[in-house]
């Protein structure tokens, strides 16, 4: 049956039209023309609904052999640090280095004016010389008293007055070589060297300047390589450790550092002391550990993370962290299950390089939404499209 539905000729009032439609025939008809248009119009928007499944990138949980970590703030600190001072007063001359610069022991860093210096051991060498001939003459002037003595021309008294003045011209040359010794290592301080290896830092006075002992610092120089790491262990993880019998393998523990941005230190280190007192204020130990620095990478005062590896390794499942997403529950994750879309609630325990172990909620082999998730809900039809394996070991 074909129903011809009539619409109101151009100028045509909806009344008029209704008067062309003659008897229960014609209602009817108006009635069925009605329905058609009302499905017709619903045709579109139903099939507008039905939208295709989203796609989304995933890669498979994996079990793998985690090393237990515990992590800590540490700070490094230079084995060896010299600050450098004058140790006598005088003109500052010239600064004989390049701040920054690397420095061996013996590289000369400041130069003092020398000639008021060079004076005093010239004036201490002529004390000397004096000192030395009058111990000759006192020398002789004594044998002749003994031989007096001797042929009893003489007296025990003055034998004896001429042993004290021997005696006194003998410490008259031992104080003289004493102020020639000085002088002589005043002189030396003249010219101010490096002690040890490592970086120079900032000089504070630049020639021209007078210098002494009380002037302060004038530079400082750290050892480079190897370096320390300090860090504070709290008394509850001390005692853990050696309830668990893990004292004595202290030698076996492994010390990595990482930086503030997340990147890892490429060398490793070793746990070297452990203090012998608890910090009453923070009630934890501090502990160091030493690691090489052969780029001088590390800096003196530098504050890094520390995490200590050891004991053996337990298997655990990974994921990236790009498929963690935490809401007020918790953390969760998506799986692609049957084609759909599933809610996991997860627990995780850290970090293992750029995956995060999971703890409960996963047991591995599972596919794990981590890219496209923003448009996903449960039980959401999607289309998964696996990311290759490296993203995964990342």
């Amino acid at each position: 049956m074909v129903l011809k539905c009539e619409l109101p000729l151009k100028g045509e009032t909806r009344s008029a039209t209704r008067v062309r439609r003659v008897g229960r025939a014609g209602a009817v008809k108006r009635l069925l023309c009605a329905v058609a248009l009302s499905t017709s119009s619903l045709v579109v928007p139903v099939n507008a609904q039905k939208a295709a499944a989203p796609s989304v990138g995933t890669v498979y949980a994996e079990r793998q052999a985690i090393t237990k970590t515990l992590d800590f703030v540490g700070r490094v600190e230079a084995i060896d640090r010299v600050v450098v001072q004058a140790r006598v007063k005088g003109y500052l001359e010239k600064m004989l280095f390049k701040e920054g610069d690397s420095v061996k022991p013996g590289d000369a860093l400041y130069q003092i004016e020398k000639g008021t210096f060079q004076a005093k051991v010239e004036d201490a060498q002529g004390a000397l010389e004096r000192a030395k001939a009058n111990k000759t003459l006192s020398e002789l002037q004594l044998q002749r008293k003994e031989e007096l003595l001797a042929k009893q021309a003489g007296t025990v008294v003055a034998r004896d007055e001429a042993l004290a003045a021997d005696e006194d011209a003998r410490g008259q040359v031992l104080q003289a070589q004493a102020k020639l010794d000085e002088a002589h290592i005043n002189l030396g301080y003249t010219d101010i060297t490096s002690p040890i290896a490592g970086k120079i830092s900032r000089t504070s006075v630049t020639a021209g300047n007078v210098v002494s002992p009380d002037s302060g610092p004038l530079t400082q120089i750290v050892s480079q390589d190897p370096m320390y790491v300090t860090f504070p262990v709290s008394q509850r993880e001390l005692l853990q450790a050696q309830m668990n019998g893990r004292a004595a393998e202290i030698k076996d523990i492994k010390v990595r550092l990482r930086f503030p941005n997340g990147a890892m230190y490429q060398q490793e280190g070793a746990i070297n002391f452990v203090d012998v007192s608890v910090n009453r204020a923070t009630d934890t130990v501090i502990a160091r550990a030493t690691l090489p620095n052969p780029d001088g990478t590390l800096i003196d005062g530098q504050l890094v993370g520390v995490v200590l590896e050891g004991g053996k390794p337990d298997e655990r499942v990974v994921v990236p962290q790009a498929a963690l997403i935490a809401d007020q529950e918790g953390v969760y994750v998506f799986i692609v299950e049957d084609g759909k879309a599933a809610v996991r609630r997860v627990k995780t325990g850290g970090e293992s390089g750029a995956n995060i172990v999971v703890l409960e909620g996963l047991k591995g082999g599972e596919q794990v939404i981590v890219e496209g998730m923003q448009s996903v809900r449960a039980g959401q039809a999607v289309m998964a499209t696996p990311l290759p394996v490296a993203l995964n070991r990342s």
